[in-house]
């Protein structure tokens, strides 16, 4: 493994925090606090909605952030701050008290995930390759993987659960501490510009499949625990999962850097929808875990996509403001995103929110595909 891809590693571990435990992680943990303190679908949603409020808020904030304290620092305090909010949710089980954890664990996750993907973007400028990128990303996965093993042999003991989660993020922002180095990085003079009306539809796209992509993951164990999956499948489908998404780079690194356009980012889209559209052919836990495998082998695809198209089609100068604003896009659309789907499935079932992926996803992909040049 070379230097690079070894950084790229380490610095993982942010996407494994911010995205892998804070964010997802709670997919496994809502069937239990749904049950013990009485949510309905919609509510179990707000609590994803909240995360996704102060993901929005972060992603506002990361430019200023960076500006004063420079990308490296932003990305370490991020890490920390991920941590202390994930063992802090375990504190209270009043509705309100978890709601503010969850968007403080989003604020954090932001700065994280933006700061991160900046200092992945130049690695790739350094060795003239996207792998950096398509690692940070794949980092999610460590996340899925770690959660999907470990929370549902705990069965409703949901606040040991979120205690561990925050001793894994403490562990994770000690090993990737150092890794998050910028050689001859000084604080920027200028905010940048965020160049986002020139990739308008690359920006649609990246919106819908925000307000799609989530709710797949945020109600998949309540998907399974419906149709009264055993213990073992929860776990095999989680793992497998994150396990997917680590083995991601292997599938579109290659892509990602040497498609024109937006080949990969069309191609990425398309395959996700198919994937979470496959669970409702035929709901047995064989054709569940294929749709898991093929969702975690592509929706991180998508960020890294697009990080990679504005690597390529912005000046380094404006990569944190451009990445900032898309990041502000995607946390709208991931915030109303289980809320929405949520009120959606309280009336019908649970198959309404792999619906609602698959639709959204494909409709991106389309746009996508409209956009020829990524400029």
């Amino acid at each position: 493994m070379g230097r690079a891809t070894w950084q790229a590693a380490r610095l993982a571990l942010g996407t494994a925090s911010a995205l892998g435990l804070a964010r997802f992680a709670y997919g496994l943990l809502l069937p239990a606090m749904r049950d013990d303190l009485g949510w309905t679908l919609a509510a179990a949603g707000a609590m994803s909605t909240a995360n996704g409020l102060g993901y929005l808020l972060g992603a506002l904030v990361t430019s200023a952030v960076v500006r004063r304290t420079g990308t490296a620092t932003a990305f370490r305090w991020g890490m920390a701050l991920t941590a202390l909010t994930l063992a802090a949710t375990a504190l209270s089980d009043d509705f309100v008290v978890l709601l503010v954890a969850r968007a403080a664990a989003g604020v954090a996750g932001a700065v994280v995930f933006i700061a991160g993907g900046v200092i992945a973007s130049r690695l790739a400028g350094h060795v003239g390759s996207g792998t950096p990128i398509t690692v940070y990303f794949a980092g999610t996965g460590l996340g899925i993987v770690l959660g999907g093993a470990t929370i549902p042999v705990l069965g409703d003991d949901w606040r040991v659960a979120w205690i561990g989660l925050g001793v894994a993020a403490g562990v994770a922002t000690l090993v990737g501490w150092t890794a998050a180095r910028v050689d001859g990085e000084a604080p920027a003079a200028g905010p940048g510009r965020a160049r986002v009306r020139p990739l308008w539809r690359i920006a649609l796209a990246y919106l819908l499949f925000a307000v799609g992509y989530i709710t797949y993951i945020t109600f998949l164990s309540a998907y399974l625990v419906d149709r009264h999956a055993p213990t073992w499948q929860v776990v095999l489908t989680w793992t497998a999962l994150g396990l997917a998404v680590v083995a991601a780079p292997v599938l579109w690194s290659r892509p990602i850097t040497s498609w024109a356009g937006t080949r990969a980012l069309t191609a990425v889209l398309a395959v996700l929808g198919a994937g979470s559209a496959l669970a409702l052919v035929a709901p047995t836990p064989p054709v569940i875990l294929g749709s898991a495998i093929v969702y975690g082998a592509t929706f991180m695809g998508v960020p890294a996509a697009v990080t990679a198209l504005i690597r390529t089609a912005v000046p380094p100068a404006d990569w944190t403001a451009t990445l900032a604003a898309f990041t502000t896009l995607f946390a709208i659309g991931q915030t109303a995103g289980p809320w929405l789907a949520g009120i959606v499935a309280d009336r019908t079932s649970t198959d309404a929110t792999l619906v609602w992926t698959a639709v959204l996803c494909a409709v991106a992909a389309v746009i996508a595909g409209a956009s020829r040049r990524p400029v």
